[in-house]
């Protein structure tokens, strides 16, 4: 019985001893190794504030900085320890009234009483410089600092795009964005939105129950540095965006001009434009709604949401098509009284060869050069002839996205055969039907930018590259690749230089050239005019197209002046300024009378744009 109780004073000893070291262990694991239980024991929580990174910067294809960052401040609060504060000494220092103050509080509460809330967003560096040196005087609010976009000139806004904050559809798309972050939108901010954003850092510190600040979680050691963006160098060539904006005021319309050996694009003009600036910081939602109020839409991106008719600017395309299918040689002719049929046209001499048919822009060639392609006996039916001119120019990029970096890029309209054989029934309409096509009306809608790729296109001689915005980014990999793949066009160069021969004579031709207002004395300038159709009964819009020099060319553009009639009138002139200001620099004294016309014509009835 002795043994027995021996062994079990032994045994309870045991037990407590190890009881009595597991304890101390797990003292020290809590005490020493787990810092988290100590800071429970002491009755502190941690704050995870979000340090945002600078978004990178835009530069232009010179290197001239576009888009910059200034430093902007957002005022956070919480509720719980904002009871004794001079809120009208408050308001003042931040010029808002009190009953913003009221509402802003009321909206902090429901959110929550001891977790930190935007109250005010995008103070800017000054107001902040003078809000800082009393800020002591109001516990419960601290800054958190923030980046808001800064532009060196106020142009190329379409271009650039905007930043605004997310909405809750895009915190669901991406992990990467909470509540209050910020997103590119639209043009080069949103298509290259991860390489500008950066990547986000966070600072951790100690608060207690109060939400008070105690100092660093860690001592830092567990923070993490924001890292800014990478930055962009744009295609664009940003004085000849300046330039093309100041010649489009107070007009309506679009210029796009490409480097044809890149698809680079040099400018990109869409108007009526308006200051990037505008919507930037606390002032963005009121200037964003009277844009958006504005009848002559200036948040409207013609450049590629809008959809023309090309009106004769198509004619070059009809010309190598007809080619290419071998139903016209070069020195085909055919006689013009005024028009052909039911199409009409403006006197000049008759009959004309291709190239005296684009020179003189002539509707009867065309049609019936048209007219040919489509009757064509090596197709079994009307469909299938029309399917091939058809393919022909999707290869030019026509009724399709160009796969741009522009997300909400139209992709203009060439109808397939089967919308004709819905109101025809099929193989029931013929090349009459659907004439008006020759002449680039009708059934067909292109935007200026697939107008002035086309002319890169032919300017090249049978190719072009995927018209882009970015020369090249920060990060290693460059530009996406999609972008350095030729686009072959199936017709023959030899093709090409009879048409550009006939574009050449356009402008530089005696009698008869429909665009000499855009020649120079020392550059050859390829170009065909065009009038547009305008479905809303106004005048028609004025159309240019055009690449210099001939050999070896350096920009393709088209410009689009909206109601406004001939294309000689006002987009040419438009034009040849444009390809001045691009090849020489300046503007020389034989042209400053086009240039003073189109910067003083006003066709909007506005005194100005912005």
């Amino acid at each position: 019985m002795k043994d027995l109780y021996s062994t079990r004073k032994y045994l309870i000893m045991a037990i407590v001893v190890l009881a009595s070291l597991a304890l101390v262990v797990k003292l020290f694991i809590i005490q020493v190794v787990q810092d988290t239980y100590r800071l429970s024991a002491d009755n502190n929580v941690l704050r995870y504030v979000t340090q945002y990174p600078a978004r990178g910067l835009i530069y232009d294809r010179n290197g001239e900085l576009i888009v910059y960052n200034q430093a902007a401040y957002d005022l956070m609060v919480i509720p719980s320890q904002t009871s004794k504060i001079d809120t009208t000494l408050f308001c003042q220092d931040l010029g808002i009234t009190k009953d913003v103050f009221l509402e802003r509080m009321k909206a902090a509460r429901n959110y929550s009483g001891r977790a930190p809330s935007i109250f005010l967003k995008q103070i800017s560096a000054e107001s902040y410089a003078r809000f800082q040196e009393k800020i002591f005087m109001f516990p419960g609010f601290y800054v958190q600092p923030r980046t808001l976009r800064k532009y060196s000139r106020p142009v190329a806004a379409h271009l650039l795009g905007y930043v605004s904050e997310v909405d809750e559809a895009q915190i669901k798309k991406d992990p990467y964005y909470k509540p209050g972050d910020y997103i590119g939108k639209l043009g080069i901010e949103e298509a290259y939105e991860k390489e500008l954003r950066g990547t986000k850092g966070v600072k951790i510190f100690l608060v207690d129950v109060y939400s008070r600040v105690k100092g660093s979680y860690a001592g830092g050691m567990m923070d993490t540095v924001a890292v800014q963006g990478n930055d962009i160098v744009a295609s664009i060539d940003l004085g000849l965006q300046e330039y093309g904006e100041k010649l489009m005021q107070n007009k309506t319309g679009s210029i796009v001009a490409i480097e044809p050996s890149t698809g680079e694009i040099l400018a990109l003009v869409s108007s009526p434009n308006y200051d990037p600036a505008l919507l930037v910081g606390r002032v963005r939602s009121e200037n964003f709604s009277r844009l958006s109020a504005d009848t002559l839409l200036p948040l409207f991106n013609r450049a590629f949401m809008a959809s023309y008719p090309p009106g004769s600017t198509f004619k070059p395309i009809i010309g190598l098509i007809a080619l290419q299918e071998k139903v016209i040689v070069p020195s085909t002719t055919f006689g013009c009284s005024n028009g052909y049929l039911f199409v009409g046209c403006h006197s000049h001499s008759s009959p004309l060869n291709l190239k005296g048919a684009v020179m003189n822009s002539c509707n009867s060639y065309f049609c019936q050069t048209f007219r040919k392609v489509l009757e064509n006996p090596a197709y079994g039916t009307i469909s299938e002839a029309y399917e091939k001119w058809r393919s022909y120019l999707t290869e030019f990029g026509f009724g399709k996205k160009l796969d741009t970096e522009f997300v909400n890029e139209l992709p203009g309209l060439i109808p397939p055969a089967t919308y004709f054989d819905r109101y025809h029934g099929i193989n029931g309409w013929k090349a009459l039907t659907v004439i008006s096509l020759a002449i680039g009306q009708g059934e067909i809608g292109t935007t200026p930018l697939q107008m002035a790729n086309m002319t890169a296109a032919i300017a090249n001689r049978g190719y072009y590259y995927t018209p882009h915005i970015v020369k090249s980014t920060g990060n290693l990999q460059g530009i996406d690749e999609r972008f350095r793949r030729k686009h072959e066009i199936h017709i023959d160069s030899a093709n090409f230089e009879e048409i550009i021969q006939g574009m050449e004579a356009a402008v530089n031709g005696g009698a008869g050239a429909t665009a000499r207002i855009a020649a120079m004395e020392d550059i050859i300038v390829c170009g065909k005019t065009g009038t547009a159709q305008n479905s809303q009964g106004e005048k028609d819009h004025s159309v240019f197209v055009a690449f210099a020099p001939k050999d070896k060319p350096v920009i393709a553009i088209a410009v689009y002046v909206e109601n406004s009639g001939f294309g000689a009138t006002y987009a040419a002139p438009v034009a040849s300024l444009m390809i001045e200001k691009y090849i020489k620099k300046e503007i020389g004294e034989a042209s400053k009378w086009k240039e003073q016309r189109m910067l003083e014509l006003n066709l909007t009835g506005r005194a100005a744009q912005r």
